[in-house]
C-alpha cells in the first residue's frame, strides 16, 4: 500500500463546450464545495471556447475554488506567455491557478493550427525545456537566458511573479515521461478510464525514478481524472493504496455532479479517515 497522506482534494472536469451553461456549471462546482475546476484544452476544437478565457471568466465569477488547465497543449502555446498568463491570473485570483501541462497529441489538428509536428521523443525534449522556461519566467529575476533545441528566452523580463508557489502537473504516460516527471514535476495528472492495474504500474514507476533521482516520491502531487461515476469505495483504494490525493469528475452528464459533491466526496474522506486511523 501507497498513501502519502496528504489532504484530499476533489474537482470536476469541464468540457468547454461553447453552447453549455459553462459558468453556471462553474458556479455550481464552487457552491458545492469542490476544490478545482479542470478545463481540457484544445484550441482547434471548433465547437470549444478558449480554454484560458474561459478559466479567468470562471476565475472571475467565483472565489474560492482552484483553477488549472487539464492539461495546457504546449505545442500551441510557447510555454514563456502560458507562464505569463498562469502567473497573471494567480495574482488576480488570490492565489488559486495550477498548471496541468502536456507534451501535446492530436498532431494533425495541431499542425493545422500552425503548431509544430513533433516526435514523440522530439515532444518530451520540449515539455523539458518548457519547465526549465516556465520557472525562469515564474522567478521574478531580469535578463533571463535560455536556449534549448525548441525554446529560448534571450535576455527576457520575468513578472508578475505568481501570488503562490503554482505547481506544474504533467498529464503524462510513458517511461521517459513518467521520468521526466519524477524529476521535474511538482505533480502528475493521469485519467482513469478503468485502467486501474495500468494507472498502478505507472505510478510505481514514477516512485521508482523519483528515488532514483532523490526526490521523495510523496513530494510529488498524484491527481486523477475519473470518468463516468467512480464509487466511494474505488477512489478511497486508489488513496490508500495508490497515493493519489485529488480527484477530478469527467462525468457524462451533469447530474452526475451533484452524486459525487453530496455523496461520493464525503463518502470517500470518511474512509480514507478510517483507514488512516488504524
Amino acid at each position: 500500500m501507497t498513501d502519502y497522506r496528504r489532504e484530499l482534494k476533489f474537482g470536476y472536469f469541464l468540457v468547454p463546450n461553447a453552447a453549455d451553461p459553462l459558468l453556471d456549471t462553474a458556479r455550481e462546482v464552487e457552491r458545492r464545495g469542490l476544490d478545482y475546476i479542470a478545463v481540457q484544452d484544445h484550441p482547434y476544437q471548433r465547437r470549444y471556447v478558449d480554454t484560458w478565457t474561459l478559466l479567468s471568466m470562471i476565475a472571475a465569477q467565483t472565489t474560492r475554488v482552484g483553477l488549472f488547465p487539464d492539461v495546457a497543449n504546449l505545442p500551441l502555446r510557447p510555454p514563456a506567455v502560458l507562464a505569463k498568463a498562469a502567473a497573471s491570473l494567480d495574482v488576480l485570483s488570490g492565489g488559486r491557478v495550477e498548471l496541468g501541462l502536456g507534451a501535446g497529441g492530436f498532431w494533425d489538428a495541431i499542425e493545422a493550427y500552425g503548431g509544430p509536428r513533433r516526435s514523440p521523443a522530439a515532444a518530451l525534449e520540449a515539455l523539458s525545456e518548457a519547465i526549465t522556461v516556465i520557472r525562469k519566467v515564474w522567478s521574478g529575476e531580469r535578463n533571463l537566458r535560455f536556449e534549448g533545441r525548441h525554446y529560448r528566452l534571450a535576455g527576457a523580463q520575468s513578472g508578475p511573479v505568481p501570488a503562490h508557489p503554482i505547481g506544474i502537473w504533467l498529464g503524462v504516460y510513458g517511461p521517459r515521461a513518467l521520468d521526466l516527471t519524477a524529476r521535474l514535476a511538482d505533480g502528475w495528472v493521469p485519467s482513469l478510464r478503468g485502467d486501474t492495474e495500468r494507472i498502478a504500474a505507472m505510478r510505481e514507476r514514477l516512485d521508482e525514478r523519483a528515488a532514483a533521482h532523490g526526490r521523495d516520491p510523496g513530494e510529488i502531487r498524484r491527481i486523477l481524472n475519473v470518468n463516468g461515476q467512480p464509487g466511494a469505495d474505488e477512489l478511497t483504494a486508489l488513496a490508500v493504496e495508490q497515493g493519489f490525493d485529488t480527484f477530478i469528475l469527467w462525468a457524462e452528464g451533469r447530474d452526475q455532479l451533484a452524486r459525487f459533491a453530496e455523496e461520493v466526496v464525503p463518502a470517500v474522506r470518511a474512509q480514507v479517515a478510517a483507514e488512516r486511523s488504524q
